[in-house]
């Protein structure tokens, strides 16, 4: 590997890296020692401030992808990049954002669900949709797995280190942190991060002030020099950004139903109060908008590296944003930046650990083996309470990122964005409708949902593994574009099933 990063700033971050690891540290034990139960594990015992909540909600949101994989793609494709990931994206994400969790915590306080699986369980009254939705869970790995590829890819540039301890290091020290504090450490975790985070987009965006002397013109210009493209709106040449459809179309309904995550939906049930709704929201939207606006610097870092090479050698999709921090601010700088990119990946680390995990113990193992493997209480039967089959959960969870994560390192698909996209994607196309129908409207069929569901999942890797449509034809394929044709389709069939069904529903019940 090339030694970008010089002894002295390899120094000064692992010093800093040190500290930020003992801080950590502090906070997990804090959290732990008032995690006594998996309700504690899952939903947190402590009292947050909301605003506390909402930065936690801003910071598990901006990922690894925010801040080091997607400044990859629109250094590599230009303007296209930035519209599609920090204009259209945005805009469905934060709308939906302030709709759906208002609404998914009105009805999840009053079924007392911890997990979406239990939510969509109990809502349509279905045991084994419960059980559906914890398997498709399974598909979320493979954010995890981009978070610790883009952190290893930080971590091991910044510090010269070959990519496999780095990863085995990053998985180890955050799995088994994990283990211990749940939520209660995890929003004392998340909240150092966002504000951490915060410091460091501002850094991040004004870093190319000099590439705007000469105005926005001027800096179009800079990028046109380069290659005219990457100042159009759409850019042909790329696997994602090719026209209108694939940059807005796309970006709008996938952003809306990218909040029926785990990790994303449930944060609102850790309110203690209605009345605080407002400013938590509040708070992780204008967070959660500046973190957006951190792809914009993929156009500094390809001014910088005007052909995409440091020292002759190809600068990948993935290593983009820290070869540009490592190579472009002097050692104080750097050192902030490498902790700030660190702290967007640990951040939505921690919350999918925690949602992925609660939701493997309390929605697929418990169910398929009752009380003969999990007690419920010291009197009742089963090995293990469901904190330690918790605690043993993340550790395999952890060995299969390990596995995933080293093969997405050395053969990636462009980039590990794509993988990730596609798992991710599937999820949520599988969970927006019964969602959506089950927090506004009423007398909803289960069918409907259910159906809704498989369709939306089904029809998802119908169109990536099966290459249909145009999109799909050749090269990298566009995750984007499966999810938002199945996520249309799966709402139509959601909508006709429940016109067709919901009469007989009422007249049954009567």
């Amino acid at each position: 590997m090339n030694q970008i990063a010089s002894p002295g700033m390899v120094s000064a971050i692992w010093i800093a890296l040190l500290l930020y690891i003992s801080a950590i540290v502090f906070f997990v034990i804090r959290g732990a020692l008032q995690t006594r139960n998996m309700k504690d594990f899952a939903l947190g015992s402590i009292q947050f401030s909301p605003s506390f909540l909402g930065l936690s909600l801003a910071a598990s949101m901006s990922s690894a992808a925010t801040f080091i994989i997607n400044p990859g793609f629109v250094a590599y494709y230009g303007v296209s990049g930035f519209l599609s990931m920090a204009v259209f994206l945005p805009i469905g994400t934060l709308v939906s954002l302030a709709i759906l969790s208002r609404r998914f915590r009105k009805y999840g306080q009053s079924v007392n669900a911890r997990t979406i699986a239990q939510w969509m369980g109990i809502r349509y009254q279905s045991s084994g949709f419960a059980l559906f939705f914890g398997f498709l869970s399974l598909l979320m790995i493979a954010f995890i797995v981009m978070i610790c590829v883009g952190l290893t890819q930080v971590i091991s540039r910044s510090l010269n280190l070959e990519v496999l301890p780095t990863l085995i290091g990053v998985v180890v020290f955050t799995f088994t942190y994990m283990m211990f504090g749940g939520a209660n450490s995890m929003v004392y975790t998340n909240t150092v991060q966002a504000f951490l985070k915060l410091v460091v987009a501002v850094i991040l965006l004004t870093s190319g002030y000099e590439y705007f002397s000469e105005g926005v013109h001027g800096f179009l210009g800079k990028l046109a020099a380069i290659d005219p493209v990457l100042t159009h709106p759409f850019n042909p040449a790329s696997p994602l950004f090719r026209d209108f459809f694939e940059v807005v179309i796309c970006q709008l309904v996938v952003g809306t139903a990218i909040v029926c995550q785990p990790h994303i939906l449930t944060r609102s049930l850790l309110l203690k109060n209605d009345k605080d709704l407002n400013r938590f929201l509040t708070v992780a939207i204008l967070a959660q908008a500046l973190f957006f606006m951190v792809v914009f610097v993929g156009l500094y870092a390809r001014i910088l590296f005007p052909n995409l090479q440091l020292h002759g050698q190809a600068i990948p999709l993935d290593g983009v944003m820290g070869t540009f921090v490592v190579s472009r601010f002097p050692v104080y700088i750097a050192i902030i930046l490498v902790l700030g990119m660190i702290s967007a990946g640990m951040a939505t680390l921690e919350g999918l650990i925690q949602s992925l995990s609660t939701t493997f113990t309390s929605d697929i193992i418990k169910p398929l083996t009752g009380n003969r493997l999990i007690r419920e209480s010291e009197k009742s039967g089963g090995i293990m309470s469901e904190l330690v089959m918790n605690r043993i959960v993340i550790g395999l969870m952890a060995v299969v990122s390990i596995y995933i994560s080293y093969q997405q390192l050395l053969k990636p698909d462009l980039s590990v964005g794509i993988f990730a996209q596609n798992g991710v994607y599937a999820y949520f196309c599988g969970a927006f409708v019964p969602v959506l129908f089950g927090i506004f409207l009423k007398d909803v069929p289960r069918t409907a949902a259910i159906a809704a569901s498989i369709t939306a999942v089904s029809l998802h890797f119908a169109v990536y593994y099966g290459r249909l449509t145009p999109y799909m034809h050749s090269g990298t394929r566009n995750p984007g574009v499966a999810a938002a044709i199945a996520i249309l389709c799966s709402l139509v069939v959601g909508l006709v099933l429940y016109y067709a069904l919901k009469p007989k529903t009422k007249l049954a019940a009567a």
